[in-house]
């Protein structure tokens, strides 16, 4: 009989075909799961015209997928850690996917309202757990960059909304654009034979022989035998996992890491939802203000990329930090008079350090928390972290009702980057969290907290 050391043998692991397939898939959720939020973005001044909404009331209908976002964080990420990753991310799939499409049906604000909040559902639920199965392959050396790359599909898919718009709109009406999320549906087929589960869900249900494949996959010089015996280092879960986030000193970073989520998703889905808006009322046309959306997109897919990787080779958390005070001032400048290339550049950047942090956070988060309690812990920070992005939209409704100056609307986004720089700066890493991070990194995460 051989032992095998599970930990070990993905961690020391080269990146190979199949990891490439688990970043593909993790990834193409993300990127609808992109898409099917920031869509909202491009159609809102259309349907301002056409529904004779308020700035407040788009902001609120803008809120309604967010508290659907927070729920479903709030219940998936526990839920992943009993039932295996891979079910609950295919059920978010379909949840997020099929709402979507029919919130191209919708005949008036309420419905529409409906099936954003339900399409929130999944969006919530899928975003934790994609993070966490793509941690849990990744080469040890590969961790963040890995998981912000499969993040910053997210930015893609705010591009591709953005840029979809851009075409469809004019001439099929702002529908069509939602009708694009039937390709997650589509797909499913496909996702349930190639995306892996957690191999520690695997073992907890004792099925050796799909473990033995995945590793052979992961490693592919091993050859599983018959009677090989998997060795995995989970630590004993004892009690309520949501309890254990404030346990063994991580209490105070626990909170403070919610603070952090709740400030940089506010910044995120207020720029995202109002942006074209305030780019119209700054004189430009509806195609060229929803290009200023595909550009701040696009910087947060460099935002990530290049966030990872600065993240693997120095430190997480002061990457961080530092684009937050990039993304202040970037916010701040952008209230002054530029030509076009510099306006460009600065929303490109505040895209890179306001969205491309927030998926370096999850990054963080995932590294930060035991692998017991990972789901948990991501699920949580995204879920309280939503409050904050409920309070994006609509504080830009509110102040585009008052009327103020181009500047006062970017200097309001900018604030909450200075208080998640400082919330971020008193982690505590030197305690519990450095132990958390160095298991994150040296131990595959448990789909389930049972040994």
């Amino acid at each position: 009989m051989r032992s095998i050391n599970v930990k070990s043998m993905i961690d020391e692991s080269k990146f190979n075909r199949f990891h490439g397939l688990v970043l593909f898939w993790c990834a193409f959720v993300i990127v609808f799961d992109g898409f099917d939020l920031v869509v909202y973005g491009s159609v809102a001044p259309v349907l301002m015209e056409d529904w004779g909404l308020t700035p407040v009331q788009t902001g609120t209908l803008a809120s309604y997928a967010l508290f659907g976002i927070m729920l479903g964080a709030l219940f998936f990420g526990p839920l992943a850690d009993k039932i295996g990753r891979k079910n609950v991310i295919m059920i978010c799939v379909v949840i997020f996917s099929l709402f979507t499409v029919l919130n191209g049906f919708a005949s008036n604000p309420t419905e529409f309202g409906v099936y954003r909040f339900l399409a929130g559902l999944g969006f919530g639920g899928v975003m934790p757990n994609a993070v966490a199965l793509m941690t849990e392959y990744s080469p040890k050396s590969l961790k963040s960059r890995l998981t912000t790359m499969m993040f910053s599909g997210y930015c893609v898919g705010g591009m591709l909304s953005a840029g979809i718009g851009i075409i469809l709109i004019p001439k099929f009406g702002w529908e069509s654009v939602f009708f694009v999320a039937v390709i997650p549906l589509i797909t499913l087929p496909l996702m349930y034979k190639y995306m892996p589960d957690s191999i520690a869900f695997l073992l907890a249900k004792n099925k050796t022989k799909e473990v033995g494949q995945i590793l052979s996959k992961v490693n592919p010089s091993y050859t599983p035998q018959k009677d090989d015996r998997y060795d995995m280092i989970i630590p004993e879960k004892t009690g309520n996992t949501v309890a254990q986030l404030f346990k063994g000193g991580r209490a105070l970073s626990t909170v403070l890491i919610w603070i952090t989520f709740s400030m940089c998703l506010l910044m995120m889905y207020g720029l995202n939802t109002w942006l074209p808006k305030i780019m119209e009322q700054a004189g430009y046309g509806l195609g060229s203000s929803i290009m200023f959306l595909l550009v701040l997109n696009f910087g947060a897919v460099f935002g990530a990329i290049y966030g990872g990787w600065a993240a693997d080779r120095w430190n997480t958390r002061k990457v961080m930090i530092v684009f937050f005070l990039v993304a202040v001032a970037a916010l701040t400048l952008l209230g002054f008079e530029f030509n076009t290339f510099v306006l460009y550049t600065l929303i490109a950047i505040a895209g890179a350090t306001t969205t491309g942090t927030q998926i370096i956070a999850y990054a963080f988060a995932a590294q930060y928390y035991p692998t017991e309690i990972r789901s948990t812990g991501v699920g949580w920070a995204s879920g309280i972290g939503r409050w904050g992005a409920i309070m994006g939209p609509m504080m830009g409704g509110f102040l585009i009702t008052m009327n103020l100056p181009i500047q006062q609307y970017f200097l309001a986004y900018a604030i909450p980057g200075v208080i998640a720089a400082i919330a971020l700066g008193f982690v505590r890493e030197k305690n519990a969290s450095k132990q958390a991070i160095e298991q994150s990194f040296n131990e595959v995460s448990a789909a389930t907290g049972e040994k």
